[in-house]
C-alpha cells in the first residue's frame, strides 16, 4: 500500500460580487412601500401615505384605494382569493375600491 500523498493547496476563492438592488416595480411617485411581498406568481406593495395597494399578477398591475386599512401581509384562501391582513384583521380585496 502506498502512503497518502499530500493534498494540493487550496486555490484562492474569487470574491463575491455585490448583489444588485432590485428595481422597484411600482411608480416612483408612490415612494417606498410600508409592506411588500410576493407569492404564487403575484406581488403586492402597500403605500399607507398614498392610501394605495398595488397588486401585480402575471405582469398586470392593479391599483386599489386602501382607505383606512393598514396592510402588513397577504395570504390566499382555498379558492385562491387574496386576503390581506393588518392590525384590525383580514381585509378582503373585494372590499377595496379598484382604481383605473
Amino acid at each position: 500500500m502506498e502512503p497518502m500523498k499530500p493534498m494540493e493547496p487550496m486555490k484562492p476563492i474569487e470574491p463575491m460580487k455585490p448583489m444588485e438592488t432590485p428595481t422597484p416595480w411600482w411608480p416612483d411617485d408612490l415612494g417606498t412601500p410600508a409592506s411588500q411581498g410576493s407569492q404564487n406568481g403575484l406581488r403586492y406593495a402597500f403605500f399607507p401615505e398614498k392610501r394605495r395597494l398595488l397588486i401585480e399578477r402575471d405582469g398586470t398591475r392593479t391599483a386599489y384605494d386602501s382607505g383606512d386599512h393598514r396592510i402588513g401581509g397577504v395570504s390566499q384562501d382555498g379558492d385562491g382569493r387574496l386576503v390581506f391582513t393588518g392590525p384590525d384583521g383580514a381585509v378582503d380585496l373585494d372590499s377595496l375600491k379598484r382604481l383605473d
